[in-house]
């Protein structure tokens, strides 16, 4: 799966789509897509990810409490 960075064009690719979907997790290993080549595994903050589109992650995702009435 591919995210983009929000501040940037930059696309990443996901490398665990358990853990990205974990909401105890505020981390993601991925790769980034810049350049021809294969780049080595990162982490990147979840909180600074969306899907290509633009659209923000899925609360579900991101929030362990996100049942919890505000």
């Amino acid at each position: 799966m591919f995210l983009q960075i929000k501040d940037s064009n930059d696309l990443v690719k996901i490398d665990s789509f358990e853990e990205l979907i974990d909401p105890n997790r505020d981390t993601v290993h991925g790769k980034d897509q810049e350049g021809q080549e294969e780049q080595e595994t990162d982490i990147f903050k979840k909180d600074e990810l969306v899907f290509p589109s633009g659209e923000s992650l899925p609360r579900c995702w991101v929030d362990a409490n996100y049942r919890k009435a505000n």
